[in-house]
């Protein structure tokens, strides 16, 4: 099958949470290979630096060590990005932070709010707002991948903030797709499985847990599709199969149509319910 046609030499693609070890970095490796100029964001200097050591020198590829919660650092951004490269034609807003916490802990909204609510969601809503207009005025092909979480589609209990900030980033994305159906520019909703990445724990000095996907096999998942143009890309991993994910998600909308409380797949007196639906459900 023929990438989408945005993986194309001399295109550029912005990426964010592009450092080493991660699922931007594994895309960009991809979009190198197409020959795409890059340009890279990541609030962690460190990672970002050894990230564009393998991916290229200037002028083909730029890193950026800024924070995506803040719109201005996104204006000298596009101020670079355009001076540069001219143009934008991938838009990844792939950052994203996770800080654990629950209702025992008072000071967890008051904490979770800015590292979590405004990178997860406002640095996607940044992105969006500030290159939005670069990327329309192409004529040819142009995308913007999101990516979001499980946690904000099946919302599972434990971490209430983090599903918070999926489950908007998820309704950006759909809004966005609608708004731009007309458009030559195509949007995409990432949604990982387990991926052994430093969001989820993993690390050089760790070995990768035989049920997680390395951030490369969701990025060649991502690619293919993009491919076939697919909005809700649901990454399955090595423990939990597409057919899992989808009753899953099946289950939790049921919620509502059934009038369950919610979360049901997780109390007591919905367990068996649940577990003897899922093995009798076909998807």
């Amino acid at each position: 099958m023929e990438p989408h046609p945005v993986f194309k030499a001399g295109n550029t693609a912005l990426i964010t949470g592009a450092g080493i070890g991660g699922i931007g970095f594994e895309v960009a490796q991809r979009c190198r290979a197409h020959g795409m100029n890059l340009a890279l964001v990541d609030n962690n200097s460190e990672t970002l630096s050894k990230a564009k050591s393998l991916l290229g020198d200037e002028p083909s590829a730029k890193a950026y060590a800024k924070d995506v919660s803040r719109i201005d650092h996104w204006r000298d951004i596009k101020s670079d990005v355009e001076k540069c490269f001219g143009s934008l034609d991938l838009l990844m807003l792939n950052a994203g932070i996770g800080v654990k916490g629950g209702w025992e802990d008072t000071d967890y909204f008051h904490k979770a709010r800015l590292p979590i609510m405004d990178t997860n969601l406002f640095g996607v809503i940044n992105g969006i707002s500030t290159f939005l207009s670069v990327i329309q005025q192409q004529t040819h092909p142009t995308a913007i991948v999101i990516t979001g979480s499980k946690q904000g589609i099946t919302n599972p209990p434990g971490n209430p903030a983090y599903n918070a900030s999926k489950a908007a980033v998820k309704s950006l994305a759909e809004h966005l797709s609608y708004d731009l159906r007309s458009s030559s520019t195509s949007v995409h909703l990432l949604v990982p499985g387990w991926t052994f990445t430093g969001l989820t724990g993993g690390g050089a000095a760790k070995a990768k847990p035989d049920g997680a996907w390395a951030p490369a096999q969701v990025a060649d998942y991502l690619q293919r599709k993009m491919a076939e143009n697919i909005f809700y890309i649901i990454c399955p991993d090595n423990d939990v199969t597409v057919e899992k994910d989808r009753k899953r998600m099946l289950w939790s909308v049921g919620d509502v149509v059934h009038e369950r409380p919610p979360l049901s797949r997780w109390r007591d007196e919905y367990k068996t319910e649940a577990e003897e639906w899922m093995f009798k459900q076909k998807v």
